[in-house]
């Protein structure tokens, strides 16, 4: 997506951080001289800030996803970690925010001193996002596409071997066909028929 579309390749490159979500993208960048490089997926690295903040001090807010959503997610949160600090949640409207809405939101997040603002709107509608509240925000905006669902159980992540293998998005897909077949049909086959291409190219050279 990237590639083919220039704002959003510049939105990426102008986050301060920019995981490997995917399995694929950690192993070519290993090839790539990164021998460290490692998938960091969504789900994953929220836990391990849950892990790191449970005693309270940091506090999280939840932008994103649906109302049932986020419920289910506090609700397994604080039984995870009782005294991890939720300060807030909002699930906005599936449609774009009015100025005065939009208005309301950040004053909202901002009145409750959020530390982490989790945002989970799914690529690339999270990542615009962001940059367009770039510097609206006391806190830090860490966009995590589908955690919320993971961690809420809304949603089944793949076996931890499946993980490893790095097929979890095989995984997901035989969950949700009907809404994930034309997305990894399309998206994985421009990712590999790209890095083909590529790898012609240097070839020549």
């Amino acid at each position: 997506m990237a590639k083919e579309n220039t704002e959003y390749c510049n939105i990426l490159n102008a986050a301060a951080l920019t995981y490997p979500d995917g399995a694929p993208v950690a192993k070519l960048q290993r090839k790539r001289k990164h021998p460290e490089a490692k998938r960091v997926a969504g789900p994953d690295f929220m836990d391990l800030m849950f892990k790191a903040t449970a005693d309270g001090t940091v506090k999280h807010y939840f932008y994103g996803s649906k109302l049932e959503t986020l419920e289910a997610l506090k609700r397994n949160l604080i039984k995870k970690y009782p005294n991890l600090n939720i300060c807030g949640m909002y699930s906005p409207p599936f449609r774009p925010l009015s100025p005065e809405e939009d208005d309301e939101a950040i004053s909202r997040i901002n009145d409750s001193d959020a530390d982490i603002i989790w945002i989970g709107l799914g690529a690339p509608k999270q990542e615009q996002w962001m940059n367009a509240h770039k510097g609206k925000f006391n806190g830090v905006m860490m966009g995590v596409g589908a955690g919320f669902d993971f961690h809420a159980g809304t949603i089944q992540r793949a076996p931890v071997w499946v993980q490893k293998i790095g097929l979890e998005w095989l995984y997901r897909l035989t969950r949700d066909p009907k809404r994930l077949f034309m997305r990894y049909l399309v998206t994985n086959t421009k990712f590999f028929w790209y890095l083909l291409t590529e790898h012609s190219k240097r070839a020549t050279i």
